[in-house]
């Protein structure tokens, strides 16, 4: 039962940060700020992802999964109480930045907890139950914070957010079980030495398909990140509610978990390089055709079409 107490948590760190995502550029928007400063603004969320995972995993390692949870989880409540009570860009940015620094560290261990609870032969399951986990806090995360934006003001909205984003640290003082299985500091000492003799994470980039790995990942993450970006920008251009552009990203993580269900179907049917391909090809398509369209509707079914294609990358 372990295994489906970290999903949980998964769900409501994902539902919180997707939530941030939508209501701080549309908040940012509010205080009349240009898609320029609102693109850096979206940025913002992954500055710290990029330059502390390696930190993170170290720490993880060191001192477990539940500190780095509960840190995390209060760094994202801190920051959405920022522009609670002062309103201002400055606050925007910093909620973004803690946002981001709460992704890395509650995303990293939980995914670290689902590979020591999984067993060679419950890994491949567990693993994909966890993106179908990812998913649904991704679907529900824009939906809360685009209806929170429209229906309370916006301090009130930030600050139901905040609460909102607490609820794992309640989740884990109702469990005071170690969240990692037995065995698992010996597996960390391992690794540690491995990873000495190896010369360390920087050293994994001498292989060529760990490096062709990470650009195709790259690619990927910089596309979904556009998209978080650009739909709340381009959407509320035409005096789309916010729970409509809730709704809209809503769209992209329904059809990411509807194609994570096929995936390995798909895999096994076209292999991996012409998944990817598809992929690509299918977002390309879908962003597009955006600034044809500015009904809800249209908009909607772009953003499903794009989330099939990152469901598959």
């Amino acid at each position: 039962m372990r295994i489906y107490f970290i999903f949980a948590l998964n769900i409501l760190n994902n539902a919180s940060n997707l939530a941030a995502r939508v209501m701080l550029p549309l908040l940012a928007i509010k205080l009349g700020a240009t898609p320029v400063v609102v693109g850096v603004v979206g940025a913002a969320f992954a500055v710290v992802p990029a330059f502390l995972a390696v930190v993170a995993g170290r720490l993880n390692d060191r001192f477990g999964s539940r500190y780095l949870i509960v840190f995390g989880t209060l760094a994202t409540a801190i920051g959405l109480l920022l522009p609670a009570f002062w309103p201002s860009m400055a606050a925007i940015f910093a909620a973004a930045l803690l946002s981001g620094f709460s992704q890395v560290f509650c995303n990293l261990s939980t995914q670290n907890l689902t590979g020591l609870l999984s067993t060679p032969e419950t890994r491949a399951r567990n693993f994909s139950n966890y993106a179908l986990c990812n998913s649904t806090g991704q679907f529900f995360g824009p939906v809360l914070g685009g209806f929170a934006l429209e229906h309370l003001p916006d301090s009130e909205a930030c600050l139901a957010l905040a609460a909102f984003t607490t609820l794992p640290i309640f989740v884990l003082m109702a469990r005071r079980a170690p969240l990692e299985p037995r065995h698992a500091p010996s597996r960390n000492k391992e690794k540690k030495a491995a990873a000495a003799q190896a010369g360390g994470a920087w050293a994994m980039l001498k292989d060529r398909e760990v490096r062709r790995t990470l650009y195709s990942g790259s690619i990927h993450n910089s596309s979904g990140n556009l998209f978080m970006f650009y739909m709340p920008v381009y959407a509320h251009s035409p005096g789309i509610s916010a729970s409509s552009i809730g709704l809209i990203m809503a769209a992209q993580a329904s059809a990411a978990f509807v194609v994570r269900m096929v995936l390995p179907r798909l895999i096994k049917e076209f292999k991996e390089d012409k998944s990817l391909a598809m992929a690509f090809s299918v977002g390309a398509c879908a962003l597009i055709l955006v600034p044809f369209f500015q009904n809800v509707w249209m908009l909607g079914l772009l953003s499903f079409l794009f989330g099939l294609g990152m469901g598959i990358g």
